[in-house]
């Protein structure tokens, strides 16, 4: 996590009360085991959905929603760690190795995360104001190399946290191993809060600010689009582009709900510490208690996605009840073959019933569900 070391180095500040609300030693474990049951369970159901009706039925904007789908997976697997370290008073009892894992995992999922949803909104901006460019750009090649550069770009940048966290015993005469962001390698005492402040304000920018912009700089210029163009198309046209963009628009909005405020009081407390605002000792200590909350609430994001898309989704509800009737279907075992066939949508005697319901035959293309294309 990042917010175990921010008050060890700080002269100016080092007359302020630190004390931390007790409320932390039960609220944020239980919602980081919350968090990771949820995240497993609905992102392995986002992945299943996608993938089970082959690459020919994917869409550009399933790549991304695959890919957010990973990061989010990937990182919340790692929640049970941290959810033990806060129920032990914030004693790391995993080894270096986890520490460093653990905390690469959480820098990996925020940067491919927002890059996820920057591409998002770049596919509709391609889809809706440059449909001409749009053939071109939206390849299986280029989905292929924008994948690689996505995670390539979220690697590097998450970085610095394999490089300097470490583990270890700051207090003399405590026996409390900390996971903590340890620029000793690289900088002296007096340089150390530099580093910090660097690395923390580097990632603000490049893992919210810029990404942050180029979204809402997409929506812009799709909003004037759909302003001076959907109006004269097919109603049926319109509904279908309509609830994609509107699903995109909420995960974005989800996204920048959950880190702004966890952005914001890491930018804020360390600009106090370097006296770039005022310091005050009671908001300095207010804002180091509420670190560990917006921490959590960023980590929440990882497990709201698979949400978002049931609530607007109806491919993705049909899915998510075809795995609980196969499920169903499969304990009961003596309901014979052919309502296990019924159930997981493959009956011979119903062909167009199950995962794979018929296409409307005078519809548009199928912009209308979030999985499929």
């Amino acid at each position: 996590m990042e917010y175990d070391n921010d008050t060890d180095s700080h002269s100016v500040t080092e007359d302020c009360d630190y004390g931390e609300w007790s409320s932390s030693k039960i609220l944020i474990p239980s919602i980081y085991l919350l968090v990771f049951f949820l995240g497993t369970t609905g992102n392995g159901l986002v992945l299943w959905t996608v993938f089970r009706g082959g690459q020919e039925k994917r869409r550009s904007a399933d790549t991304f929603i695959a890919n957010l789908a990973v990061a989010d997976l990937t990182f919340v697997i790692t929640l049970p760690l941290w959810s033990t370290y806060a129920i032990l008073d914030y004693h790391w009892p995993f080894g270096s190795l986890a520490c460093k894992l653990s905390s690469y995992l959480v820098f990996v999922n925020m940067y491919a995360s927002v890059f996820c949803l920057t591409g998002l909104s770049f596919d509709r901006y391609l889809a809706i104001v440059r449909p001409i460019a749009n053939a071109k750009l939206r390849s299986k090649a280029s989905g292929l190399l924008v994948t690689i550069t996505l995670w390539v770009m979220a690697a590097l940048l998450a970085l610095p946290a394999m490089i300097f966290r470490s583990v270890g015993v700051l207090n003399p005469g405590s026996d409390k191993v900390t996971c903590f962001m340890d620029f000793s390698s690289v900088a002296s005492n007096e340089t150390e809060a530099a580093w910090e402040t660097g690395l923390g304000l580097s990632s603000t920018l490049m893992g919210f600010v810029v990404p942050f912009a180029i979204m809402l700089t997409c929506y812009f210029f799709i909003a004037r689009t759909i302003a001076g163009h959907f109006r004269k198309e097919h109603s049926e046209g319109l509904r279908k582009r309509k609830r994609l963009l509107t699903i995109i628009i909420f995960l974005v909005a989800t996204f920048a709900a959950c880190w702004l405020p966890l952005h914001l009081v890491k930018t804020v407390y360390m600009l106090m510490d370097w006296e770039v605002i005022p310091l005050s000792c009671s908001f300095h200590a207010f804002l180091g208690n509420l670190h560990p909350y917006c921490s959590c609430l960023a980590y929440v994001n990882s497990c709201l996605n698979p949400f978002l898309y049931a609530f607007f989704d109806p491919r993705f509800r049909q899915a998510c009840t075809s795995v609980l009737c196969c499920s169903a279907g499969h304990l009961a075992g003596t309901s014979g073959d052919k309502s296990a066939s019924y159930s997981s949508g493959h009956s011979q005697n119903h062909p167009g019933k199950g995962l794979e319901p018929l296409r409307e035959k005078h519809g548009y293309p199928t912009q209308e569900t979030l999985l499929h294309g």
